[in-house]
């Protein structure tokens, strides 16, 4: 039983790299965080304190998809002929175990502040949480073009988003603490935080979960891809379809075709990889023809 072999390769664009923007987010938010944390303590504010946590954990994820994405960007070498894309997966499943630590530590710490409120300096709240809704925004704003392209720098962008509307809820609390005097204002406003945070995680530890386990990645369909296949002039059947994550922006295919007729040729092999970058954004396609129809039995 003979086979013949193709493979066709195209690859997806890429967003471009990051790195400035998480130098930048990172140095800002690490500034911020050391701030907000003095000041929490001085006003006696479970949300600023909250916040800082919550701010702290996110200047790690931002250093993690940092790294993630310089390793990312190594040459191959012979033991990771992939080179270290999946780097960026390890790095979104780290962020999200991150957050999950970050929001038990700091939901611990506001529900026991709601059970015995603490004298609060209101107008200390709103100014700092002000400042930190501008450093958040325009840290958000660094990472808003890449955001639908690489799950690290949704995360990045999301967190930064999340952050600057927590930061105006701090601010919206300050302020009724000072019209109102009603002290346990603060920590609930801390809870809302935690649980905003705690929603957010659950997003990224289910796509992250997802990637790190070289699930389908989201966008595409694999009914899809196996019906496109399916269809091409000569295709009897498709068998051994693999669609993965290589890193959080590429993707890679592998597939058998059962051509009797014969091998299409290299500018079938060709015109199936960039259709395939094209309507799908798997970048790396690799496909295998075999000849015999019998031969998926074997497979």
């Amino acid at each position: 039983m003979g086979h013949a072999h193709g493979a066709g390769h195209a690859h997806s664009h890429a967003p471009a790299h990051f790195g400035r923007a998480f130098a930048i987010g990172v140095a800002l938010n690490l500034i911020y965080v050391a701030i907000e944390a003095g000041y929490g303590f001085v006003a006696g504010s479970s949300a600023l304190i909250a916040d800082a946590g919550h701010n702290l954990s996110d200047v790690l994820s931002l250093a993690l998809a940092w790294g993630a994405s310089v390793l990312a960007r190594q040459a191959p070498t012979g033991r990771f002929t992939y080179g270290y894309k999946s780097s960026t997966i390890l790095a979104a499943i780290a962020n999200a175990v991150l957050l999950l630590v970050a929001v038990a530590a700091i939901g611990f710490e506001t529900v026991s502040h709601m059970a015995a409120p603490a004298p609060v300096k209101g107008g200390t709240m709103m100014v700092v949480a002000a400042v930190g809704m501008a450093v958040n925004a325009f840290t958000a704003l660094l990472f808003a073009r890449g955001r639908k392209d690489d799950i690290n720098v949704r995360a990045a962008f999301l967190h930064m988003a999340a952050d600057a509307l927590v930061s105006i809820g701090v601010v919206a609390a300050g302020g009724l603490i000072v019209l109102t005097g009603v002290e346990w204002l603060d920590p609930a406003a801390g809870l809302a935080i935690v649980l905003v945070i705690a929603w957010g995680t659950w997003g990224l530890l289910k796509d992250s979960f997802k990637l790190g386990m070289l699930g389908v990645p989201e966008g595409i369909d694999e009914g899809a891809v196996r019906r496109q296949l399916a269809a091409l002039p000569g295709v009897a059947a498709v068998h051994d379809l693999h669609i993965w994550p290589m890193s959080t922006t590429e993707t890679a295919l592998t597939a058998h075709l059962v051509m009797p007729g014969g091998h299409p040729g290299d500018a079938f092999l060709r015109d199936l990889a960039h259709d395939l970058a094209h309507h799908h954004g798997i970048g790396h396609t690799t496909v295998q023809v075999e000849l015999d129809a019998d031969c998926a039995a074997d497979c």
